[in-house]
């Protein structure tokens, strides 16, 4: 996963594709300037490392090319949180989140709300389940 991880300026293309939707590489480059001077061609070579990491794809508008996202932010954190367990925790979610509890990232009342949350989902799942299985 390490060769898909995102730099800074990867970052700031991506999160503008998922703000904007589609968008030609002048497009992305006046708005990622605001930030910091770039060229063309860096916001080109940016636009084709996205491109062959899989988190953009390209259409052809004539003799443009339009950019758009083909991962979903919320795939995208999955994945990082993903090698984070792998690379940091062991593989374990509850080391994660301690860890996360305990330098006041996330507070205890927020991971139970979220506790709550997936409960209820899962019950909706497992109810759908059932009323699936009944039809057979």
């Amino acid at each position: 996963m390490a060769q898909n991880s995102l730099g800074d300026l990867e970052q700031q293309v991506m999160e503008f594709l998922w703000r904007n939707g589609p968008a030609t590489g002048d497009v992305v480059r006046a708005a990622v300037s605001k930030d910091r001077s770039l060229t063309d061609s860096t916001i080109r070579t940016v636009l084709r490392r996205l491109e062959a990491k899989q988190y953009v794809k390209h259409e052809m508008d004539g003799r443009q090319f339009i950019y758009s996202s083909s991962r979903e932010p919320r795939k995208v954190a999955a994945e990082a949180v993903r090698s984070a367990l792998r690379n940091f925790c062991s593989g374990s979610l509850e080391e994660l989140l301690t860890g996360m509890v305990d330098h006041r990232v996330v507070d205890s009342t927020e991971l139970r709300r979220l506790a709550e949350k997936i409960e209820t989902l899962e019950k909706a799942r497992n109810s759908s389940d059932k009323s699936k299985g009944r039809k057979s």
